[in-house]
């Protein structure tokens, strides 16, 4: 438990820029906008597959605009992740360095997304809104970066990730009910194509530090705005430093699944039943058991993280101890280790504990909230 905290605390600390320099990290020298800044490259990275971050930390540019333009919370969490683990495909993180954007700001944003929507005029009627959706609806950027050997650091490539519609939803006008139009992924892939490449050329245009850098960019399908699971990432293509042709999309095999739910039951068999007895051992102790949610994660139709909600109300810290208890016996007898494993117990006022295991460790990890 007490590394557990420590862990939480070092992820606080490293987040917000305000970890101590040690006597093992790097100081370099960035380049922002034609000055020279000192900045902190940690040495140790808190896992072996995340990106070492310059400190301090800065925010984006558009810092703010993913959560006005991305209705589903857990969309936005899994696309921001998701674009930091398919670059990893063209940047190695043990060569680079990640950076939230800093070169679109907030107006080249928005500016973007209206430029490359469909306009529909409020008080149009049904069958324009339908035949005209807004297919795009956030542009997400990440910068990678590299440290000389005169400790300079600087700019080697940006992530792009287009965040697309699988269900459009639009008002004919003020007060009109809201109408809802499904997006076929193949029509977004043809969209996302266009979009990519009129943003390719303009950077390509307009940003003459970026003329050179390569482009990675991934095409974000949403889930609908109601769903508990996020959606994902459906492809990817890299732009060459000094191209500008987008071609050649590669298909992302991920996917998140619901369980229990038909499309758990048909695609996942297994791993729904796993959680459905799961659920069963709950239910025959605790009687203030309400039901779980579970959701997990695949990569090539290999269960790469399973996360369970477990809502029950507890009457004292004694019953959420023992709950937890009870929970960690189920999870070592019941789950293999051959993926990343969390289970959070929540009571209506509060989370109560966690239970974390890492892909391939025996050891479970325990927190319990004060």
């Amino acid at each position: 438990m007490k590394k557990w905290i420590l862990f939480i605390a070092v992820i606080a600390l490293f987040l917000s820029g305000c970890m101590q320099q040690t006597s093992n990290d790097d100081e370099v020298v960035q380049e922002e906008s034609g000055q020279e800044e000192a900045s902190i490259v940690p040495t140790n990275r808190l896992a072996g597959d995340n990106y070492r971050m310059i400190l301090p930390y800065q925010p984006s540019e558009a810092r703010g605009v993913i959560t006005n333009q991305v209705a589903n919370r857990v969309d936005i969490d899994e696309m921001e992740e998701g674009l930091r683990r398919l670059s990893m495909d063209a940047y190695d993180p043990e060569d680079y360095y990640f950076q939230e954007g800093q070169y679109f700001d907030s107006d080249r944003i928005y500016s973007w997304i209206d430029d490359l929507n469909p306009e529909v005029d409020r008080g149009s009627d049904e069958e324009t809104f339908r035949e005209n959706p807004r297919y795009l609806s956030h542009i997400l950027e990440q910068n990678y970066l590299t440290q000389t050997e005169e400790d300079n650091v600087h700019l080697e490539g940006i992530s792009i990730g287009l965040a697309m519609k699988s269900v459009y939803q639009f008002q004919t006008d003020t007060g009109e009910p809201y109408e809802y139009e499904n997006i076929s992924e193949s029509e977004m892939m043809e969209q996302a194509t266009e979009i990519a490449q009129d943003i390719v050329d303009d950077i390509r245009q307009n940003d003459e530090e970026l003329s050179d850098i390569p482009i990675m960019i991934g095409v974000y399908r949403e889930e609908e705005q109601s769903s508990p699971v996020p959606g994902n990432f459906v492809a990817q293509t890299t732009v060459d430093g000094g191209s500008s042709s987008v071609d050649d999309w590669e298909d992302v095999e991920e996917e998140n699944i619901l369980f229990p739910s038909d499309e758990g039951e048909e695609k996942y068999y297994d791993d729904q039943e796993l959680v459905t007895n799961f659920a069963n051992e709950i239910s025959d102790f605790f009687p203030n058991y309400v039901g779980m949610v579970g959701e997990g994660f695949y990569i090539d139709e290999e269960l790469q993280k399973l996360r369970i909600d477990i809502p029950i109300e507890f009457y004292g810290k004694g019953e959420v101890i023992g709950f937890t208890q009870y929970v960690y016996g189920l999870i070592e007898e019941m789950f293999p280790n051959y993926y990343d494993i969390e289970v959070n117990i929540n009571s209506s006022q509060k989370s109560e504990s966690l239970l974390y295991r890492n892909a391939g460790e025996d050891e479970i990890e325990t927190h319990i909230y004060e």
